[in-house]
């Protein structure tokens, strides 16, 4: 599928970390797609929502060699991001995760991921984990299923 068309009625896209990465490390697979994506939340049209555990696992790397500039550049694009929400984790997005968790065997991050982007109200979440599709409460768009 399309990706512009798989983004039709989305207007507001919770971004799972791997996306945030391909996009601030240009990964030469996935950049043009992502960025087409991130295009989109630049101009207002879509609004991107990212969580504490999209920082903290984009951040892993970038602690590890020590890169300053690497850890501004993800810290601001998903903490404070233009047209972008960073969702907190409270009881109710805990509570969430446990009942998704419990409903389909998912890791504790996924859980998370996806609990924030049902309780912030996103119309979709932005995933390359193709096991996620099982969840059914939200839309789930896997990048390797989308093309330019």
């Amino acid at each position: 599928m399309k990706v512009i068309d798989a983004l039709q009625g989305v207007s507001f896209l919770f971004l799972d970390t791997t996306p945030v990465i391909y996009q601030v490390e240009r990964n030469p697979t996935y950049f043009d797609l992502v960025n087409t994506i991130f295009q989109e939340v630049d101009a207002g049209r879509i609004i991107a929502a990212t969580s504490p555990v999209t920082l903290a696992e984009c951040l892993v790397l970038p602690y590890r060699l020590r890169s300053a500039t690497r850890l501004q550049e993800f810290s601001r694009l998903i903490v404070s991001g233009r047209n972008c929400r960073f969702i907190p984790i409270d009881q109710k997005v805990g509570q969430r995760a446990a009942e998704l968790r419990a409903r389909y065997n998912l890791l504790l991050p996924d859980a998370l991921q996806v609990a924030c982007g049902i309780e912030a109200g996103c119309d979709a979440f932005l995933t390359n984990d193709l096991d996620l599709r099982r969840v059914t409460e939200l839309r789930v768009l896997v990048l390797d299923e989308l093309k330019l």
